[in-house]
């Protein structure tokens, strides 16, 4: 049995997240949430008043031996605007915001490096929160593995297709 890990992102709509990262060798899974705010057990709708303080995330379960924490950070600056605060796209407000909830101290040092290499390529405007993660409180049913279950909706189809084959993922 291998050695899971796990890691916690916010990159704009959790939907999105989910589907970049669920198809990466060596990640064994993608549950979405929220985490980062004051509310315990928040609701969709309360995240989405901005009022609660929680970020969309995914947390992905990953094998290390055969993806690493540094492969998934590439990844994560890919597949996102980092230089945007609290937005992504048409998305907006602070549950979209850009962040690395960390599980351990090597995962901190791993993201800041990883944070200060890609400042070369966005610049200084990088707004990416690197921060502990607290508690992870995993979304609704009807939001887990939503563009899997849903490849026709207008969303997956105007903002996840694009995102997937930009990355070579779909």
């Amino acid at each position: 049995m291998p050695q899971l890990e796990k890691a916690t992102f916010g990159a704009g709509c959790f939907w999105c997240v989910e589907a970049v990262f669920e198809r990466l060798p060596g990640v064994h899974s993608v549950v979405a949430g929220y985490t980062g705010g004051t509310k315990p057990f928040p609701t969709y709708e309360e995240v989405c008043t901005g009022k609660t303080g929680h970020a969309e995330v995914a947390q992905i379960t990953f094998d290390p031996s055969v993806i690493s924490y540094e492969r998934l950070l590439d990844m994560f600056w890919q597949s996102h605007d980092p230089t945007t605060l609290n937005r992504q796209g048409a998305d907006v407000g602070t549950q979209y915001r850009s962040a690395i909830f960390l599980h351990n101290d090597n995962q901190r040092v791993t993201a800041e490096a990883s944070r200060a290499t890609v400042r070369k390529e966005f610049g200084d405007s990088i707004v990416t929160e690197i921060k502990p993660l607290t508690e992870f409180y995993e979304a609704e049913d009807y939001h887990q593995d939503y563009y899997r279950n849903n490849p026709a909706a207008p969303y997956c189809s105007v903002v996840i297709r694009p995102k997937l084959k930009r990355l070579g993922l779909e």
